[in-house]
């Protein structure tokens, strides 16, 4: 009974030995196809490149895996693989077929079917038929199914998953090294491969091999504080002064404008204001002129006018200084005290009822 497959279908083998026909249709601008093998361990990887058996390695090791020339039944070529599975070592998890197309994608290729056979009936119908369909059509590499074990027996799963990178592509994602963009024994007339789908590409050098080496930036030297000795002059007017060693300057990067004020002028003969710092010290600004003098306050509202000036006078006995004269201080001068006389018209007031007599 033949089994016709579905895409993720599986069937039991009771053959201990099998036969995979790879069959199409030829013709005019239609792509070769090759079948291969890949002998898979349990972690999803070959063993070894020897675990790879396809046209320039046609025959693994163990004798147990084989592939066998192109043939052409009736208006169909095929390419056939037979695989040992009873004698297999047990690190053996599965056998992947595979398929590659040569001179084009798989869209090209018509009547793509894989058709397992038991290998030692001669003659019989197949166990299982598997139309492969590409799901794009721009694969170059089809992994058609897979003989996997399950405990002691082996089954067969049919999968169709393709790969746009070709047969270097596929024999890379399992694990088979490749050198020069082919695997070992690979001719040049393989098909040409390009990166695995998921393979992260080469990192690139971020800087090109004869450029200048990059030199680290210098920034200039600080300027602060400012080293200055003297007062400001003409030429130099932010110079700050040095005498004290101790003292910090600040540097003021444009002259400074001195402040305009409105102030009236002091009247003359005004006695001179004490002269302001003109250092510029302790991040004060430089040149800046002494505040104007102010008129004396006048009273105002009746109030009496500031107190004169106490003037001290030379100390009498004992070290104490003179009593200050009368309205000193703002106090008023006291009134002159005329002696006491009794008035004779002054009597006592009543007193009080109880001692009234009735």
């Amino acid at each position: 009974m033949t089994h016709a497959m579905l895409k993720g279908s599986n069937v039991p083998l009771d053959a201990t030995a099998v036969r995979a026909v790879l069959r199409w249709t030829p013709g005019a601008g239609v792509p070769d196809v090759d079948a291969s093998a890949l002998l898979v361990g349990p972690g999803g990887r070959v063993r070894s490149d020897e675990d790879f058996v396809f046209y320039n390695q046609p025959r693994h090791p163990s004798g147990l895996v084989r592939h066998l020339p192109k043939t052409q039944v009736d208006e169909a070529l095929t390419d056939t693989l037979e695989a040992d599975l009873a004698a297999l070592d047990p690190s053996v998890d599965r056998v992947v077929l595979a398929a590659s197309s040569d001179g084009g994608p798989f869209a090209g290729v018509t009547d793509l079917r894989v058709l397992l056979y038991d290998a030692a009936a001669a003659d019989g119908e197949p166990i299982a038929v598997f139309d492969v369909v590409p799901e794009t059509g721009d694969e170059t590499a089809l992994i058609c199914g897979e003989l996997y074990r399950r405990g002691e027996a082996w089954k067969f799963r049919a999968l169709g998953q393709g790969y746009a990178s070709g047969l270097v592509g596929l024999a890379t994602e399992f694990g088979i090294s490749v050198e020069d963009g082919e695997p070992d024994g690979m001719d040049s007339g393989a098909p040409e491969a390009s990166q695995p789908p998921g393979a992260k590409p080469a990192a690139e050098d971020p800087a090109p091999a004869d450029g200048p080496a990059a030199s680290p930036v210098t920034p200039p030297p600080s300027t602060w504080p400012e080293q200055s000795s003297g007062g400001p002059s003409a030429a130099d007017p932010q110079g700050g002064a040095a005498a004290d060693p101790d003292a910090v300057t600040q540097h003021v990067p444009d002259g400074m404008p001195e402040p305009f004020s409105s102030a009236p002028l002091p009247p003359a003969g005004a006695p001179a204001a004490a002269a302001a710092p003109t250092g510029g010290g302790h991040g004060y600004p430089q040149n800046v002129p002494p505040p104007p003098a102010q008129p004396p306050a006048q009273p105002a509202y009746g109030y009496p006018g500031p107190p004169p000036q106490y003037q001290p006078q030379a100390p009498t006995g004992y070290g104490f200084p003179p009593a200050p004269p009368a309205g000193t201080y703002g106090y008023p001068v006291p009134p002159q005290q005329q002696p006491f006389v009794p008035d004779p018209s002054f009597v006592l007031p009543p007193q009080g009822p109880q001692f009234q007599r009735r």
